[in-house]
């Protein structure tokens, strides 16, 4: 007997309709794992950029402080006094001669907005200047301190600088250094009076 041309071989290659919906939740599966491996990848972009931002701004301020003058000017016959920059006002953008300098902090000038130890910086980087009221347009504040070195308080300072978002805090957090958040940025330096 010969073969038909029309009929149907059973063997023929093809999925069936169970095959094909394993198939596609599968490859669903895989593409929903692979959004949520993207949104995490972008929020760590996010935060790294945050922190690293708040960290430029700490540096760029422990900078400023350490600029200051704080050492000893030789007077002749081997004889020096000491120097420091009582002046200089580092809340505003270029500095100007009408601030606190090195005099030493209050105690609260990293866990509060102190007047001449704190400064705002929108998005940018730009200074929004200072003072107790936060300016519109504020996205970090930046604190330091200035304290005397216990043991060697007239020669030795111990500098801190606190930086923060404004957007990470939860509403009516005032920034305190000891509740610090992730993207927080704080660094500590001495500086000791040296002869020019």
């Amino acid at each position: 007997m010969a073969k038909s041309p029309f009929k149907r071989n059973n063997t023929a290659a093809g999925f069936s309709l169970v095959e094909t919906i394993v198939a596609t939740s599968l490859l669903a599966g895989v593409l929903i794992g692979a959004a949520q491996l993207f949104v995490i990848a972008i929020r760590a972009n996010q935060n790294a950029q945050k922190s690293t931002f708040a960290s430029t701004l700490a540096v760029q301020k422990m900078e400023q402080l350490r600029g200051l003058a704080w050492g000893f000017e030789s007077i002749g016959n081997g004889m020096s006094v000491p120097i420091s920059d009582f002046t200089t006002n580092l809340t505003v953008s270029p500095a100007t001669n009408d601030g606190l300098g090195l005099r030493p902090s209050p105690d609260n000038a990293l866990s509060a907005n102190v007047a001449g130890y704190v400064d705002y910086v929108d998005r940018f980087g730009n200074s929004l200047g200072g003072g107790l009221a936060v300016p519109a347009g504020t996205v970090y504040v930046r604190r330091w301190s200035v304290e005397p070195l216990p043991t060697n308080p007239n020669d030795t300072l111990i500098l801190q600088v606190a930086v923060f978002s404004l957007g990470d805090r939860p509403p009516g957090d005032s920034g305190d250094v000891l509740g610090r958040v992730r993207d927080d940025a704080r660094i500590t330096s001495v500086k000791t009076r040296k002869s020019r």
